[in-house]
């Protein structure tokens, strides 16, 4: 018998100095079998940080040709396209061809990824945005997940906080290709 999906449940108190952005989120994951609290953890910071009204969950890591996070743009294509973790080259190739923006969460080494953006073998690789979280900040985190969490997130030059019940995370992620407009 297939394991399935174990739903998550999210409030989310978002301020994010940096954009503007001042939101109570209501999120409501699932996460696939196969894919870590660690993976979880990222995919909805990810939300948060790049929260917009039309932002929303693919279909989740065991539907690889969709994106972890998307939204549309007013033309029926791809505004943004958010991928979690460490896409292949061949992946964000084919990516890069239908978003117009690109942007990568990882919570594992940054460094292969960024030197496959950088060889040329990917289309507007240049243009990716990657953005790498400290895997000890995420171990940090997931270590707190519950099915139903209650986080306060806190973007502020550069850093991210993250509180869940009395205990308060921070790390500054680090970014790589920042997004020009965005």
């Amino acid at each position: 018998m297939a394991l399935s999906a174990t739903m998550y449940r999210f409030e989310i108190n978002l301020s994010d100095v940096e954009r503007g952005v001042y939101e109570t989120l209501e999120l409501r994951p699932a996460q696939h079998p196969s894919e870590s609290d660690a993976y979880l953890v990222t995919r909805v910071l990810a939300m948060a940080l790049e929260y917009r009204d039309d932002l929303a969950f693919g279909r989740g890591i065991s539907t690889p040709e969709d994106p972890g996070l998307s939204a549309p743009n007013q033309m029926g294509g791809i505004d943004l396209w958010i991928e979690i973790g460490h896409p292949s080259g061949d992946l964000l190739h084919k990516v890069t061809k239908q978003a117009d923006q690109v942007v990568v969460y990882t919570h594992k080494s940054p460094e292969p990824l960024v030197a496959e953006l950088e060889s040329g073998d990917v289309y507007r690789g240049d243009e990716v945005t990657v953005v790498a979280f400290d895997p000890a900040f995420i171990d940090a985190v997931a270590a707190a997940l519950t099915r139903n969490s209650k986080w306060d997130v806190l973007r502020n030059e550069g850093v991210v906080y993250v509180t869940v019940g009395d205990e308060t995370f921070q790390t500054t992620p680090t970014v790589f290709q920042e997004r020009r407009g965005g």
